[in-house]
């Protein structure tokens, strides 16, 4: 059962004003249907806007942050639990332990890194979530028809490619959480023979 989501997000705003509407309004529909958020921690960019949105809101958010990114006060101050930890390996590995499901907003590098990263987990049996990049104003598009080229040159299961879903909306996005059944990963191993 979902409980927390995960949120990835970048610590820029972009550059159109659609992509802080949908961290505003992720973070608001997140809290109206009960579930808690988890997050990298931030109080910039589009991190800021989903936390100050959450808190707003009422909703229980809780920030994962480095110590070298609190030291120069980046950290949101509000949150109803900021965890500060020593690496970026422990505060995605913290995220992924405190949370059921995954959701992107557009980013950059460190975004990227963080949601293939769970995706690969996805892939080793390590966890079982829905892993949901929100392609926002086809933000992401390009990244699908990557996707697709690997599945089809043979470097990408096309197993897990499924568990890589792109929404366009934030109630596509809402509707996957709200209907996600974890798959038995004990055969992850005979699938990869296949």
């Amino acid at each position: 059962m979902i409980e927390t989501i995960c949120i990835f997000a970048g610590s820029s705003f972009g550059e159109r004003a659609i992509y802080r509407q949908t961290a505003h309004q992720l973070s608001i529909s997140i809290v109206e249907k009960g579930y808690r958020i988890v997050y990298g921690g931030g109080s910039v960019g589009l991190m800021g806007v989903l936390g100050d949105a959450a808190v707003e809101h009422g909703g229980h958010i809780t920030g994962v942050i480095t110590e070298q990114l609190n030291a120069v006060e980046v950290g949101h101050k509000s949150l109803t639990e900021l965890v500060v930890v020593e690496s970026m390996h422990q505060r995605k590995l913290e995220m992924a332990k405190r949370s059921e499901a995954v959701i992107c907003l557009p980013g950059g590098i460190g975004t990227w890194e963080e949601f293939f990263e769970s995706l690969t987990w996805n892939q080793l049996g390590i966890q079982s979530k829905p892993i949901i990049l929100l392609n926002i104003e086809n933000y992401y598009a390009p990244l699908q028809t990557f996707v697709k080229h690997a599945v089809q040159e043979g470097f990408l299961p096309q197993s897990t490619s499924d568990e890589l879903i792109f929404a366009d909306s934030i109630d596509e996005a809402m509707d996957v959480i709200d209907n996600f059944t974890p798959q038995d990963k004990s055969k992850w191993f005979e699938r990869l023979k296949t």
